[in-house]
C-alpha cells in the first residue's frame, strides 16, 4: 500500500526542495483554499513572496505533461507581453519540477487581488475582464506563434449527442431518479432543434479554456490576475468569451445583460466582434459543457461543478430567449 502524505508533509517536502533549488528560506505559508485537489500556499521567504502550487497525483493523471509544457510557455509570453497573470519560475529550464519525495509543483509570482462570487462582478469589472480576454485572445493569436494544431474540442454529430442523452434519461430512470428526468428531457430537446451549422468552427486559436471566475483576481474595477493556465490548448477563444460571460453574469437564475454588453464592449476593443457572435459562443458553450455537468449523478455535486451545472440549466431553459436577450449585442 502507498504512503499517503499529510497536507503538512508535502508542504515541508517542498519548502526543503525549493530552498535547494532557488535557495530562499520559506518563512510564513498559508494555504489557498481554492481549486480542486491542487494544494496551494502563500509563501513568504527572505527573496519575496510566491505562490507554490503542488499537483494532485490523481488530476495530474488528467493532464498531457507535453501540452502543460506548452501551456506554461505560452503562459510566460503573455507575461513578458503584458497580460496581467503570475510569471512562472524555473529550475534548468523546467517550470514543472519534482519535490525530494516525488510530489509535482511549481512555484510562481504571487498577485494581489481578490475572488469575486459568480454572478457578482460590476459592469465596470465585466468592461475590463472583457478588455484582458480580448487582449489575451490577440496575443495569443496574432500570427507570431508557429503552434498551430486541431482544434481540442470537435462537436459530435446531433445523431451523437441525442444518443448521449438517451442513455442518460435511461441511466436516470433506472436509478429511479425521477426529477432528473425532465432535465435531461430538456437538454435531448435543444439538441433536436440547435443548428451546428451556426457554430462558427473556422474560428480556432489558442485559448484558456477555464476562463472562470475562480481564477480571475480583481483589484476594484480592474482585473489584477488571470490565473491557472493549465488546461490552455489551442481550441475556440469563442469558448473563453461563453464561459467567463455565463461566470460573471448569471446570478441565481438572472442573466445580466447589461454585463454581457460590457464584456462584449471591452473584448471589441482587440478583437472582432461580428452580429450573433455572443448567441453563437453561448450555445456552443452549452453544446460542449452540458454533457460534463448534466448527468444521472449531479444530484451529487457540489462547489464548482453545482455552479457549472446551473449555467448549463440556464442555456438549456433559455435557448430561444437568447435571440431576443442578447439580439443587439
Amino acid at each position: 500500500m502507498d504512503f499517503v502524505l499529510t497536507e503538512e508533509m508535502i508542504l515541508n517536502d517542498l519548502i526543503h526542495t525549493c530552498k535547494r533549488y532557488f535557495g530562499f528560506q520559506v518563512e510564513e505559508a498559508t494555504p489557498i483554499r481554492r481549486g480542486w485537489l491542487n494544494l496551494k500556499w502563500k509563501i513568504t521567504t527572505d527573496a519575496g513572496v510566491f505562490l507554490l502550487k503542488q499537483y494532485n497525483k490523481e488530476r495530474y493523471k488528467k493532464y498531457n505533461p507535453e501540452k502543460l509544457v506548452v501551456a506554461f510557455s505560452q503562459q510566460m509570453q503573455l507575461h513578458h507581453r503584458g497580460l496581467p497573470c503570475p510569471k512562472l519560475y524555473s529550475y534548468e529550464g523546467r517550470f514543472l519540477l519534482a519535490s525530494d519525495k516525488g510530489e509535482l509543483f511549481m512555484v510562481m509570482e504571487y498577485c494581489d487581488g481578490i475572488v469575486i462570487p459568480p454572478g457578482k462582478l460590476s459592469v465596470h469589472q465585466m468592461y475590463d475582464l472583457g478588455r484582458v480576454t480580448g487582449n489575451m485572445h490577440h496575443l495569443l493569436n496574432d500570427g507570431t506563434s508557429r503552434l498551430k494544431r486541431s482544434p481540442e474540442f470537435i462537436p459530435p454529430s446531433r445523431e451523437e449527442r441525442l444518443a448521449h442523452w438517451e442513455t442518460a434519461w435511461n441511466h436516470a430512470n433506472h436509478m429511479n431518479k425521477s426529477d432528473l428526468l425532465p432535465i435531461l428531457e430538456t437538454q435531448y430537446n435543444v439538441t433536436e432543434i440547435i443548428n451546428l451549422e451556426d457554430f462558427n468552427l473556422n474560428a480556432t486559436g489558442w485559448a484558456h479554456r477555464d476562463l472562470w471566475v475562480d481564477n480571475l483576481l480583481f483589484k476594484e474595477k480592474k482585473v489584477s490576475a488571470i490565473l491557472d493556465f493549465d488546461r490552455m490548448k489551442y481550441d475556440y477563444p469563442q469558448l473563453d468569451v461563453a464561459r467567463a460571460v455565463m461566470s460573471g453574469a448569471l446570478y441565481k437564475n438572472n442573466f445580466d445583460v447589461s454585463l454581457v454588453r460590457a464584456f462584449i464592449e471591452g473584448y471589441g476593443e482587440r478583437c472582432l466582434v461580428e452580429k450573433g457572435f455572443i448567441i453563437s459562443s453561448l450555445k456552443m458553450l452549452w453544446f460542449m459543457e452540458s454533457t460534463w455537468w448534466i448527468k444521472a449523478s449531479m444530484d451529487q455535486h457540489s462547489g464548482p461543478p453545482e455552479r457549472f451545472a446551473k449555467e448549463m440549466l440556464w442555456l438549456s431553459e433559455n435557448q430561444q430567449e437568447l435571440e431576443s436577450m442578447l439580439g443587439n449585442t
